[in-house]
């Protein structure tokens, strides 16, 4: 059997934590539990389905991740990086026990449900993300939003699937992704002033999906006017991809995700922006005075 650790970042999730575990019990040798914080009941359902419970402060996912690899730093096999709201689907599960390849790093696909539905259409799903790694061959690029594992060697592609099902509220929902576009704004305030170390995996060249993405929405989407970029890329997703043919709650996920979050994310841009304008302040002061959140 293929030695794995599962490493899961978790507050407050005892909603989905005993399925994110219950899904790799049966293929993990380790399974850690990051907890942040929570006041629920997540520490005690994760120790009763057979979780190790670590606690660490969190800054953004990024730090959180790469601080539990340092945790195992040292231990055999593979590393599997599964958020508390996700679950590994059996066919990927039944692929890892099967043994994976001599790689360094392994894609699977990852499909999104929105209030129950899952989101077939608006040309993003499934997602190609790099969440299984050699130990020690792995670790999270240095961003406040939107990170992905970065690897040194090959990689590889299974066909099996991580499934984002998160079954909280829209009010949570909303509230979760306005602090996202909070995040996103330090880093595409980061792109423009550099005040701050910065990784990307943008490529094109021998780039995998994730790669590509990122750098079409970095090198030609940060080029469009604010504001105007979010209506031409739900355009792009809900009419010329499709996306209206996903069922109420699909479209309802990308009028919000595809339209909405972006233009948030271009409105805190603009304060943040206008606040250093008005102030004569430095981004890092104006990202602490408008969103809150400090880059100390």
């Amino acid at each position: 059997m293929t030695a794995l650790t599962v490493i899961i970042l978790a507050k407050d999730e005892s909603l989905h934590i005993a399925r994110a575990i219950g899904s790799v019990a049966a293929i993990a040798s380790r399974i850690i539990v990051v907890d942040s914080g929570s006041t629920d009941d997540t520490v005690h359902l994760a120790q009763q389905a057979g979780a190790e419970v670590l606690h660490h402060p969190w800054i953004n996912h990024a730090t959180q991740f790469n601080w539990a690899l340092a945790q195992i730093a040292g231990a055999p096999g593979w590393v599997l990086r599964l958020d508390a709201d996700e679950f590994v689907t059996p066919q990927l599960a039944e692929q890892i026990s099967a043994g994976l390849p001599d790689v360094a790093g392994i894609y699977v696909n990852r499909h999104v449900h929105f209030m129950g539905q899952p989101v077939r259409w608006g040309g993003v799903f499934p997602v190609r993300v790099l969440r299984l790694s050699r130990n020690g061959a792995g670790r999270c690029e240095n961003r406040w939003m939107d990170e992905h594992i970065i690897v040194d060697g090959p990689t590889a592609m299974l066909a099996g699937a991580i499934v984002d099902d998160n079954r909280r509220s829209l009010d949570w929902w909303v509230a979760k992704h306005n602090q996202y576009a909070s995040r996103e704004a330090i880093d595409i305030l980061n792109q423009i002033y550099q005040f701050a170390p910065r990784e990307t995996i943008g490529q094109l060249r021998g780039g995998q999906q994730a790669a590509i993405k990122r750098w079409i929405k970095e090198n030609i989407y940060a080029r469009l006017p604010g504001g105007a970029r979010a209506g031409a890329y739900f355009f792009y997703r809900y009419v010329l991809c499709l996306g209206f043919l996903d069922g109420r709650q699909g479209r309802a996920f990308h009028v919000l995700q595809g339209f909405w979050y972006r233009y948030l994310v271009d409105a805190k841009l603009a304060e943040v922006r206008r606040h250093m304008a008005a102030h004569d302040c430095t981004p890092q002061d104006a990202i602490l005075s408008v969103l809150g959140i400090d880059l100390g």
